[in-house]
């Protein structure tokens, strides 16, 4: 009998983590071996697959990126007694944990750890990246909370960073609203999602924690229609395209006026509830002039084509407008907002079903469907954006009698990060 031991055996979770370590080793820069290797096996602008979607680059992924079908939004509270140093701490952990994540890695390298402190919770291990894209955002309150200046960030708070105002019919729930930091998983498969956003929270410990989070599902059209929302309709159809920079430049992205956020963009995210009970007992013809499209097609009423400029003079045999005046379509138009206009990323959202107490008529109360949308849009400035649409949408669009703004939040999403440094580096820079 030999007295040689047996080389120990890898687990088949240390096997699929060690060699994710060594695949990261290759992407981040690691030993000049590794990277010898790893530029004779490929060429080095080799593309990415089709389920990554690149993480560093001038704006962050998530914003432009092709919506995926799944969401995980999360809004943190930074502990009250974090140092800015912790901050910063934890903003260059996420980076790199998001940076390893969206190229289906674990969220923390293999070194320094044992099996004490476990690596991932290993729910993803083996499923594809999905084109998961995460996007961070800094809340109102980073820069001042409660008068209190907690991180030396109050002087370079962005001027359009501003508080949402209260708009008509609000029914906002706090606990569901605000938050120091945010940040946005969006994937085609939700266990990815959830996963990476599980990570991060777990990286957060004792500096931040979870203060509301919410889930979405959108599903596109075969060949990449825009996607359908629970009322039915098409949602999305009058965004400006983002395939053209210059309308993105114009209305998405933060020009030289916003200092270290030039790059960035500004989210709004408001959770709608839908009183679909009340929706689904709407006659289809009603339903229509509601929204100001048709429903199969999603094209303006009086014409065939969804992304047809809506003709808002038309009138029918009678003189009345073809899309009438309290269309939500017609509403949030920018022909009717002075020319503003926002990138809506939307999913809709089902929770189940809690006791409602409707707030129109027929003020039916009991229990109903907890689902709706969760709004989300990009915009280079809320006030001429968002603030600017949703005050006339609150006061006359015909569609908030089945509408009811439960949560708000408003965030500053940084410009994307370079390797070696990390999201929001460019706010901390003079300090």
């Amino acid at each position: 009998m030999s007295n040689r031991k047996t080389p120990p055996q890898p687990s088949r979770r240390g096997f699929l983590l060690a060699g994710g370590a060594l695949a990261l080793a290759g992407w981040l820069g690691g030993a000049p071996g590794a990277l010898a290797a790893a530029g004779a096996a490929k060429p080095a602008a080799a593309k990415l697959p089709k389920d990554v979607e690149p993480f560093y680059g001038p704006h962050q992924g998530g914003i432009l990126t092709p919506q995926q079908q799944n969401s995980y939004f999360a809004a943190f509270d930074v502990a009250d007694t974090a140092k800015r140093e912790d901050l910063i701490a934890l903003l260059k952990a996420w980076t790199d944990a998001a940076a390893r994540l969206t190229h289906g890695q674990p969220a923390r390298a293999l070194s320094g750890q044992s099996d004490k402190a476990p690596l991932d919770s290993g729910e993803a291990v083996g499923l594809s990246p999905a084109r998961l894209t995460l996007t961070f955002g800094f809340g109102p309150s980073l820069f001042s909370k409660n008068g209190v200046d907690r991180f030396g960030l109050a002087a370079r708070r962005p001027e359009a960073l501003v508080d949402l105002p209260k708009f008509n019919g609000d029914q906002l729930v706090p606990e569901r609203s605000g938050g120091d930091l945010s940040v946005q998983a969006c994937a085609d498969d939700p266990q990815v999602a959830f996963h990476a956003v599980r990570q991060l929270a777990a990286l957060a410990d004792g500096i931040a924690s979870v203060r509301w989070a919410q889930t979405g599902f959108a599903s596109g059209a075969p060949g990449g229609g825009t996607p359908r929302n629970l009322m039915g309709f098409k949602d999305g159809t009058n965004n400006p395209s983002t395939k053209d920079p210059a309308l993105m430049n114009q209305f998405i992205w933060v020009g030289d006026e916003g200092g270290w956020m030039k790059g960035g963009s500004y989210v709004v995210v408001r959770r709608i509830r839908i009183a679909l009970e009340h929706w689904d007992k709407t006659e289809l013809g009603f339903q229509q002039e509601v929204v100001g499209r048709y429903k199969d097609s999603g094209a303006p009423l009086g014409q065939r084509h969804e992304f047809e400029p809506m003709k808002l003079n038309a009138v029918d045999k009678d003189g009345n407008p073809v899309i009438p005046e309290t269309a939500h379509s017609r509403v949030a138009s920018a022909q009717e907002n002075d020319g503003a206009r926002i990138l809506r990323r939307a999913y809709s959202y089902n929770d189940g079903a809690n006791f409602t107490a409707e707030r129109w008529p027929p003020w039916h109360q009991g229990i109903e469907y907890d689902a709706g949308l969760f709004f989300i849009a990009y915009q280079r400035d809320p006030r001429t954006g968002f603030i600017r649409i949703n005050k006339k949408l609150a006061s006359q669009d015909m569609m908030n009698q089945y509408t009811t703004h439960v949560a708000s939040a408003i965030f500053a999403c940084p410009p994307g990060a370079r390797p070696g440094g990390y999201i929001g580096e460019a706010l901390f820079a003079a300090l």
